[in-house]
């Protein structure tokens, strides 16, 4: 992958979903680019509909917004990717959640920049590009 890409976080995936003002922080870093979703997005997105237990319709319309993003799967050389970030975050302090070491070893293996609102999240993750308007590093 190359400099037409970037990964989005489940945050904005979010954002733009539901329509939230903060999507339009980051609609200048997804224009004109190929917009990545990581699977762990995709079920965190899906972990979400089930928790709030969306209709039929509700689920209809995540399909369709889904569909705007390339969805990226595991691969041997994510899982090896993932293992090594989420070590080195560790003896440095600084221990990852599974879900943003799945994301940001998707990013960082493809050499892609990581478009998030929670920038905090990431702050382990060695080698990764992170892009975020929000203030003060994002979400608590």
């Amino acid at each position: 992958m190359n400099g037409e890409f970037v990964l989005i976080d489940t945050d904005v995936a979010s954002f733009l979903f539901k329509k939230d003002t903060r999507a339009e922080l980051y609609r200048r870093h997804l224009s004109g680019k190929i917009v990545v979703l990581s699977f762990m997005s995709l079920a965190e997105l899906y972990r979400w509909a089930e928790v709030r237990k969306w209709g039929d319709q509700r689920r209809r319309q995540m399909e369709q917004h889904i569909r705007n993003f390339v969805v990226h799967g595991y691969s041997r050389q994510l899982c090896q990717t993932w293992a090594r970030i989420m070590a080195t975050a560790e003896r440095r302090g600084r221990e990852l959640e599974c879900a943003d070491g799945w994301i940001g070893a998707t990013a960082v293996l493809h050499g892609i920049p990581l478009v998030t609102h929670n920038r905090r999240h990431y702050e382990g993750v060695e080698g990764l590009k992170v892009i975020s308007e929000a203030e003060n590093g994002g979400a608590p």
